[in-house]
């Protein structure tokens, strides 16, 4: 009983607290004096725009402060609207989340006696304001009473159009406000049309690229700059589109983006190694040590449906036995995956013979030849353009699904490569198991080379 006295006054001590901390009506002066952040020019200029206008879009380079901006924006219009509703979606369940995780680290700067016990999904206030990360799912999205919307990542949402539809069907009903943000991708998309079509001119718009973000200026280090030009020193597109914030693709790509994003999943996330996963799977190893890396990636095979549910990139110099034990991990706590295709150009003949005698019978390798690689790219593609692949949102994946390159040789045979100081592990690892589900599932897997 003293216990429960304690907490019931220790709550009334954080309320009365509450009442006593105002909150700025100003939401400059709220990030300032309560949350420790300093807006920059930039992010003045979009904060100023929310403020003003009832839909706005942003398009700003990695390393800028988008989503620390957006996050003390949505927790500044809650705290002075009472009873408020504020939806987040994204192209992605996890994505949402990331959002709802940001505003609960600012919950932590601000009395308690302002908002309820703080939730992976949702931030409840004492006000009766709520800010909710919800499915990218258009029904959803109808469903509830939403005085704003803020759309994460918009140009990777594969229904865009079906999910701006009803973004505006809900802020019909209560004249509320639009907010989007995305690294540009796709101009096959929504938010290409916000900057570029004249019937979205009622949108406030914000472009940011990476020499206004750089330091003292932004939150961009120098250092953390240098890095990237190096990752990105054989992709001048993806440069200019995350670090120019532009809209850019080199027409010989073999996946293009607009292909890539159809693809994606809101539903769907990757199934964690500790986890239990039930179902019919195959797997597929792309091997690399020193300059490349080993990727295992595993599918899902659902009726006509082949899902990406497990993709894991092994650091640069993993020890070969250290990645069998981690297939073997997989193999065997997963029960059913019944084949496992593994890269055997280079040392890889060996490695598959180390998995078949560790225990792992349903592995088959292939080597990885002009005519091979044709093949797998290819069916990869087919189940693309045909919709049976599902990937969930992965912005690594993604990206290097769009770095494979493709040229016709004088044969007419197809040529693959990826740009120097790129990677494709993770593109050839998911070719590699999606091509290992073209066979149905065997009752007692057998070893073959081939």
């Amino acid at each position: 009983m003293k216990q429960r006295q304690k907490q019931e006054l220790a709550t009334l001590h954080e309320e009365l607290r509450a009442l006593q901390e105002k909150i700025p009506e100003d939401p400059v002066a709220f990030m300032r004096e309560k949350l420790g952040f300093q807006p920059t020019a930039y992010q003045l200029d979009l904060i100023d725009k929310f403020q003003k206008n009832q839909f706005v879009a942003a398009r700003w380079c990695r390393q800028s402060g988008k989503s620390h901006t957006i996050a003390a924006l949505l927790l500044h219009y809650a705290l002075t609207h009472p009873n408020t509703s504020i939806g987040i979606v994204g192209p992605s369940w996890r994505q949402t989340k990331l959002v709802i995780r940001r505003i609960n680290q600012f919950l932590r700067k601000i009395s308690r006696g302002h908002y309820h016990k703080p939730q992976h999904t949702i931030v409840r206030l004492k006000n009766g304001s709520v800010i909710e990360a919800f499915p990218n799912n258009p029904e959803t999205i109808r469903g509830p009473t939403l005085h704003l919307v803020y759309a994460d990542e918009f140009n990777f949402i594969a229904n865009d159009q079906e999910l701006y539809d009803a973004i505006l069907f809900t802020l019909g009903t209560t004249n509320g406000k639009f907010i989007c943000t995305s690294t540009p991708w796709s101009t096959d998309s929504i938010f290409w049309r916000i900057w570029h079509d004249p019937a979205y001119s009622d949108f406030a718009k914000s472009h940011v690229t990476y020499d206004q973000a750089l330091e003292p200026n932004g939150p961009l280090k120098q250092e953390i700059l240098e890095k990237i030009k190096r990752q990105l020193e054989g992709d001048p597109w993806r440069w200019r589109r995350e670090m120019l914030a532009e809209w850019a693709e080199d027409e010989n790509v073999w996946l293009s983006q607009a292909l890539i994003t159809s693809c994606i999943d809101h539903e769907l996330d990757y199934i964690d190694f500790e986890e239990i996963a039930k179902g019919v799977f195959y797997a597929g190893l792309d091997l690399g040590k020193h300059q490349d890396y080993s990727v295992l990636s595993v599918v899902k095979v659902e009726d006509s449906s082949i899902k990406l549910i497990h993709m894991h990139q092994f650091p640069l110099k993993t020890p070969y036995a250290s990645v069998i034990g981690y297939v073997k991990t997989i193999c065997d706590r997963w029960n059913r995956i019944n084949k496992v295709l593994v890269d055997m150009s280079g040392v890889g003949d060996y490695i598959v013979e180390d998995m078949v005698n560790a225990g792992i019978r349903q592995t088959d390798g292939v080597k990885f030849t002009q005519e091979t690689k044709e093949k797998m790219a290819q069916w990869l593609k087919q189940c693309m353009v045909e919709k049976r692949l599902k990937i969930p949102y992965d912005s690594n994946l993604i990206a290097e699904l769009n770095i494979e390159r493709f040229e016709l040789t004088k044969e007419g045979k197809i040529k693959f490569s990826h740009p120097e100081g790129t990677h494709d592990d993770r593109f050839w690892s998911l070719a590699l198991s999606v091509y290992a589900a073209r066979e149905p599932p065997r009752k007692e897997p057998t070893f073959t080379f081939g």
